[in-house]
């Protein structure tokens, strides 16, 4: 059975839970309201001196790199674990909520072989393990809560976690930290448990990747946008907020009052793309954990290159979440890294977007 078609199986038991270019094809489906929509469709894929379109980021990369999985490490984001190791070599990063008002972060990885030091990690939401799902990722977590174990058991994700005895030299615990606030992976220690568990190392034959990316000479300027330079989501916890740079045209992270940085570079972290994805959400009866729907269809926004639109999100039959415009078109994405923003629902109006860094400036 290929990975899609176990995806899709999985999300059922989930409800139950609660020189080169890339040539596209352009067809027309009816939407479910009955609207024509342009579905923007990869027909193949043509090396460029020896280089593949990388299925994170757009770009191009060397084949060794682009067409071996992706992994996904969950990732603490509490002052408590501060500084953060490795998320700057990261493709795509989801924050989503967790129980206590707090964010965990999700990276993605597909260029990580000199990273010694990655997280720290933390243990595995339901959620989390499902977006890991879409990239064919293999998923690192160091536990998990008992929904994320009944999900994890399903067999939605390959998995590698620190409470698996057989992993012991996956993960490493410093002394820069108290537990649990210290434990942390590497790419070799990656590479191990891979080798352990007997995952495949190449993507799954019917995965062709997650997003849509703009051509190199053709950015998305995001014309019909409205211009949004400040983009605050509105996490209680780590007050986080976007602040957008034209020459760079990318966004460059902030919270708790401060640049967002990566320990093992030194540098602030950047993206060249932000998604808010609404989400509703209850809380597991009897615990604190958040149950988060990530099926079905919602509303959210799309940031890119200094401009702002809504968007509609559908998990599609693929297993995949896809973003289209208000015209039904799904949308393009610049070349880069990406930023997921998971916002419950009914705190939607309590994110902030400012047109000027003046006009975020006063609202403070």
């Amino acid at each position: 059975m290929s990975k899609k078609a176990l995806i899709g199986i999985i999300c059922a038991v989930v409800v139950a839970l609660a020189g080169g270019t890339a040539a596209f094809v352009v067809t027309h489906q009816k939407k479910d309201d009955g609207q024509t929509k342009e579905v923007v469709e990869k027909e193949e894929e043509v090396n460029h001196d020896g280089q593949v379109k990388s299925y994170l980021t757009g770009e191009w990369v060397d084949q060794s790199i682009g067409r071996s999985r992706a992994v996904a490490v969950m990732t603490e984001n509490t002052k408590a674990a501060l500084p953060q190791y490795g998320i700057n070599s990261a493709g795509v990063l989801y924050e989503a909520p967790v129980e206590g008002s707090i964010t965990r972060m999700m990276a993605i990885y597909e260029d990580y072989a000199d990273l010694t030091q990655m997280g720290n990690v933390r243990s595995c939401r339901p959620y989390y393990a499902q977006f890991a799902a879409e990239f064919d990722a293999i998923y690192v977590h160091f536990g998990q809560s008992v929904q994320g174990e009944q999900l994890l058991a399903t067999g939605i994700v390959d998995n590698l976690s620190g409470l698996d005895g057989s992993l012991g030299d996956t993960f490493y615990r410093t002394s820069e930290h108290a537990a649990p606030h210290n434990a942390y992976t590497s790419a070799e220690g990656i590479a191990s448990g891979i080798a352990k568990k007997g995952y495949d190392t190449q993507y799954d034959a019917s995965y062709d990747g997650h997003y849509i990316f703009a051509e190199d000479d053709s950015p998305n300027t995001l014309s019909a946008g409205t211009d949004c330079v400040v983009v605050k989501p509105y996490y209680f916890y780590n007050h986080p907020y976007f602040i957008y740079n034209k020459d760079s045209q990318t966004y460059a992270r902030y919270q708790f009052g401060a640049e967002q940085i990566d320990a093992v570079d030194g540098k602030q972290v950047e993206v060249s793309n932000i998604i808010f994805q609404n989400v509703n959400n209850s809380i597991y009866e009897g615990t604190q954990y958040l149950n988060i729907t990530v099926s079905g269809s919602g509303e959210g926004k799309f940031f890119t290159q200094g401009k702002m639109i809504d968007i509609t999100w559908r998990k599609g039959d693929d297993g995949i979440t896809h973003y289209y415009d208000n015209d039904g078109n799904e949308i393009v994405l610049n070349q880069g890294k990406t930023w997921v923003c998971i916002i419950q629902s009914q705190y939607a109006d309590d994110s902030a977007f400012y047109a000027t860094e003046e006009e975020f400036s006063s609202a403070q």
